[in-house]
């Protein structure tokens, strides 16, 4: 089957495009749209949750929007953080995102190098001790709590940033041969927006575990699935798949 249209289910990059050389050698076209959009949870439905922050001695965030929310949130509760709380965060740039609200000192803000389970091992044996508050969104809550119960840290979770799907009705997906999901909520988007939908000839590609089992769960079939030693970016996955094609 030869490729002309694909759809990525995120916002186009606004900094060059990891896609521009496919799109070049293999006369493709790519939309973007964003399959679902966060919104940071009210204080109402923050103390629902009955999560005392203090009580933690360390914050565990993935996403600056996790980063905003939280702020949001201490500053509306009039919560004032104390400087020897300690900082895990899943990258470096959602790392030095944090000095849009703090001091930034490395002694006490920590980064993995972009997935969940780095997390861990920047935790390692010197602050396995702390009470860890993991700041998630709706959708990865239970993936985060596995990795830290398996690990055996003390640890509770707040739900911060809620997903919401896009409103994708107005897309004929007949129109594309693949699309690529990168989150669980895009698939979850997929099948709030087409409830009747069958797969058929459409192609799917998918960027990471979480993303990969919702698709199986949907029993729906991938056929591009990143990363992975050889493409660890969907963009490098899709050259290979297309250059074999």
């Amino acid at each position: 089957m030869k490729i002309k249209r694909i759809l990525i289910s995120q916002p186009a990059p606004t900094n060059g495009s990891p896609y521009t050389e496919l799109i070049s050698k293999y006369k493709i076209g790519i939309d973007f749209i964003p399959f679902f959009r966060v919104e940071p949870v009210q204080v109402k439905e923050f103390r629902l949750q009955k999560v005392n922050i203090l009580d933690h001695t360390a914050i565990v965030f993935s996403s600056r929007t996790a980063i905003d929310a939280f702020f949001k949130i201490t500053e509306e509760l009039r919560i004032t953080i104390p400087e020897t709380m300690k900082y895990f965060c899943v990258s470096e740039a959602i790392a030095l995102y944090l000095q849009k609200y703090i001091v930034y000192r490395k002694r006490k803000i920590f980064f993995g190098n972009g997935s969940n389970c780095s997390i861990i091992d920047i935790i390692g044996t010197k602050h396995k001790a702390e009470s860890f508050l993991l700041t998630v969104t709706d959708n990865i809550k239970t993936d985060l709590n596995k990795i830290f119960t398996k690990s055996k840290l003390k640890h509770s979770s707040a739900i911060l940033v809620n997903t919401v799907p896009s409103d994708l009705k107005g897309i004929n997906l007949n129109s594309y041969d693949m699309v690529v999901f990168y989150s669980p909520s895009d698939v979850k988007s997929l099948l709030e927006n087409f409830p009747e939908f069958k797969q058929d000839s459409l192609l799917f590609a998918t960027y990471g575990q979480t993303t990969l089992k919702a698709l199986k769960a949907a029993k729906l079939l991938p056929t591009v699935v990143a990363p992975s030693p050889e493409a660890p970016s969907i963009a490098r996955a899709l050259y290979i798949y297309l250059d074999q094609k």
